[in-house]
């Protein structure tokens, strides 16, 4: 991934709210071609530059992407069921590993967001195995996919947006290869929120969300601007399990990063 140029942390990281807009959507992909050429007028409008643009023009529909978001069915399980599913025993005895054996990088995340290394641990091994399996598909042509696609639109249009200003500024490609629905790296970033939230977290002078220390910096100043309380508790019922919930809307897969960050951190 090229390196960023030096850009001040307000002109990289300011999430613009959205113009007004009107590009058509579809539940097929026949019309994808015309709606790649409204939704580029659109992002020409919001700021989206040359690179981006050619991005966007050069994607294609993703039927991979619709199918995975036509058929989630893990969300539906049980929580007994669902931590079974993602191997949660394994994800504690490898988190308690990893912790040991890094203890110094996840206590200088604790003290500069204030999260746990347990939390984020359990995120990096539900999202991607701990950088096992980040994915095999174009992010571009996924989220985009995903924007002209009916069913949530509006969801996924600023992670587009998102997704071609990083490629205006080299963060990503419009190669990158990410999740089925166009999530980014070690930790699963949708594209708008790595945008907005991304930082550098081994000084190299570049935003990577396939580094591992970019990922679980990014991931903790997420947690932390979404209102991450230090030194509270995130099981049900605690400060920090609302925050939880801005990280996946899906009740079992938030109850299960809680119990398992504890057991990690324990």
């Amino acid at each position: 991934m090229p390196r960023l140029a030096r850009l001040s942390a307000t002109v990289l990281f300011a999430f613009l709210p959205l113009a007004a807009h009107s590009a058509s959507c579809s539940d097929t992909g026949g019309k994808y071609e015309a709606w790649k050429s409204e939704m580029a007028a659109e992002a020409r409008a919001e700021g989206v530059k040359e690179r981006g643009i050619a991005a966007l023009m050069a994607t294609s529909y993703s039927k991979a992407t619709i199918g995975a978001d036509r058929n989630q069915k893990s969300f539906k399980y049980s929580l007994e069921k669902f931590l079974q599913v993602r191997g949660a025993d394994t994800i504690v005895a490898q988190g308690r590993s990893r912790k040991a054996k890094n203890a110094d990088f996840y206590a200088s995340l604790e003290a500069a967001y204030g999260v746990p290394a347990g939390v984020l641990i359990a995120i990096h091994g539900m999202e991607t195995g701990f950088g096992g399996f980040m994915g095999d598909t174009n992010v571009v042509s996924a989220i985009a996919t995903l924007t002209y696609d009916c069913r949530r639109s509006d969801f996924f249009r600023p992670h587009l947006i998102g997704a071609l200003k990083m490629i205006d500024l080299g963060m990503i490609s419009p190669d990158s290869i990410g999740a089925k629905h166009g999530e980014l790296g070690h930790t699963q970033f949708l594209p708008g929120n790595a945008y907005a939230y991304g930082v550098d977290g081994n000084g190299d002078g570049a935003i990577d969300l396939n580094n591992f220390a970019d990922a679980l910096a990014s991931t903790a100043n997420y947690l932390r601007k979404k209102g991450w309380k230090p030194g509270k508790g995130y099981q049900e019922g605690e400060p920090n399990f609302a925050v939880i919930k801005e990280w996946n809307a899906a009740k079992v897969y938030q109850q299960a990063i809680a119990i398992m960050g504890a057991k990690i951190d324990g």
